[in-house]
């Protein structure tokens, strides 16, 4: 079946048209990767770490058609676009030097004469799924280490980014990957999800990395857990900013502008309600209200905000999300898609999938608006009176990926992230906004505790084995034939 990915900032601009496969060619894929994988894993780490060193210098020289192309695909905002490049040349200028530091231990023995160690082992085939609003840098999070610690990789990217994803698989092939350690398959999820299951069940997959729904991610969950498998799943979030009575609120407002709206609103990250105390909730939303409405939206490839949701699709979840307003809401401006009919002041895009930016204040706990992510330009505003209470709601939703609060109180900042659920906090930081070599990943409905980025993803990547070796000659048994040293445990001073 033929899938043609179009620019969603001009939707008669095709980027590409791929076929997409079946479940048949996810499990040849893997049946090609696990052939690869031991000969892989065999190459000195030091080595399969210059190739890592490769794929960063060529992703380099490669740099601008890179970026050009996934704000073509997707439509994010040029800035962002290149953002996101550079963020596969941190990944792999910081794993570059992990293949010489791929460290086990030595670990001292109960017994004379006897050794104990520890390795780490690639934990071999990894079938990678990712979706396309990062196109390039997400794939890159799993891939590179997954690469690094000796596994092949099976990569499904989302259909909508095809023409990146093609772009970012031809790169790292020319970075010399072996045949077969690294497949990509285009195909639609329902077949994808079929040939996972098939790939399992043949023991031809050892590991799954999945960023999408949370939806998604529990039956991909279920599938691992009936392989004693657990999968690094990285999903939605609901992500709250608590903006404090002695904020910055000039420095909260550009908070909230970015992680609500960039992208618009399309990442995981993105801000889903501020949470505002009730002292100066009055004040925050009338100079958020004021910096949204003089942001410029529209074309990407200038100088925006935000360009136009990723895809069609999107665009029709969106319209079910603006759905949840409810009559004790406050929405500030117009929704919808922008249009003729429904202009917006500065606005530089053309035919796409445009939507105005919305603010909706009065939003209440029980709130669909407030419960469940809105995957687009949408933030929610509600009031607090005590930081409890607004830990509190800020974990309500469920999800636990990231959030933020901004405050001049120290106190304030450590009382927050002790009791807030998500697995990344920022103090007078966007919710938005990974670095490499930090942890990245979620709780609840957000991830099952996984983690990617920095050295912590070597523990998705990588088993840990051990060895004891004896050369006392003779059989010394643990717990048994251990050496005893006597005291006198009666003493006391006198």
């Amino acid at each position: 079946m033929a899938y043609v990915s179009t620019n969603p900032s001009n939707t008669s601009d095709v980027v590409t048209e791929i076929e997409l496969g079946t479940s048949r060619t996810f499990v040849d894929a893997a049946r090609r990767a696990k052939a690869a994988q031991r000969a892989w894993a065999r190459v000195p780490a030091p080595v399969r770490g210059q190739v890592i060193g490769n794929i960063g210098r060529l992703v380099e020289a490669n740099f601008e058609p890179l970026a050009q192309l996934v704000t073509r695909e997707i439509g994010k905002p040029i800035a962002e676009a290149r953002g996101e490049v550079q963020e596969i040349v941190d990944t792999a200028n910081f794993f570059v030097g992990e293949g010489r530091r791929l460290y086990g231990q030595t670990v001292p023995s109960e017994m004379t004469d006897k050794q104990l160690f520890t390795f780490r082992n690639p934990v071999g085939v990894a079938a990678i799924i990712t979706a396309g609003n990062f196109p390039v840098a997400v794939p890159s999070w799993y891939i590179i280490p997954a690469l690094l610690c000796g596994n092949s990789v099976v990569w499904k990217p989302a259909e909508y980014s095809a023409a990146s994803a093609q772009a970012f698989y031809d790169v790292f092939q020319a970075a010399g990957i072996p045949d077969g350690v690294f497949e990509i398959v285009f195909a639609e999820g329902s077949e994808t999800f079929n040939g996972l299951e098939q790939a399992l069940q043949e023991s031809l997959v050892d590991k799954v990395g999945f960023t999408g729904s949370s939806e998604v991610g529990v039956r991909i969950g279920e599938l691992c857990g009936r392989h004693l498998q657990t999968p690094c799943l990285e999903l939605g979030g609901k992500n709250p900013m608590v903006v404090t009575e002695d904020a910055d609120l000039d420095l909260a407002v550009q908070g909230a502008l970015f992680a609500g709206f960039g992208s618009a609103g399309q990442r995981c990250t993105s801000l889903g309600t501020a949470i505002v105390h009730e002292s100066v909730y009055d004040e925050f939303l009338s100079r958020f209200v004021e910096a949204v409405a003089a942001a410029t939206v529209g074309d990407p490839t200038s100088d925006v905000l935000y360009g136009p949701l990723l895809d069609e699709k999107f665009a029709l979840a969106y319209e079910k999300y603006l759905g949840w307003i409810g009559e004790h809401h406050t929405v500030h401006g117009p929704t919808g898609r922008i249009t003729d009919s429904s202009p917006r002041n500065g606005f530089t895009g053309a035919n796409g999938f445009f939507y105005h930016p919305a603010i909706v204040s009065g939003v209440r706990a029980d709130d669909e608006l407030f419960l469940q992510e809105t995957f687009g330009p949408i933030v929610g505003v509600m009031k607090y009176s005590d930081l409890d209470e607004a830990i509190e709601l800020g974990n309500k939703p469920g999800y636990g990926l990231s959030c933020s609060i901004y405050t001049t109180d120290p106190n304030k900042a450590f009382r927050f992230r002790a009791g807030i659920s998500a697995g990344m906090v920022s103090v007078n930081n966007s919710t938005s906004g990974a670095e490499a070599h930090l942890p990245f990943g979620g709780n609840g409905k957000s991830g099952n505790g996984s983690r990617q980025s920095g050295v912590w993803v070597l523990d998705q990547f990588t088993r840990w084995q051990s060895m004891n070796w004896d050369y006392s000659g003779k059989l010394q048994k643990a717990q048994m034939d251990t050496l005893e040293i006597g005291a006198n445990l009666d003493f006391r001073l006198g």
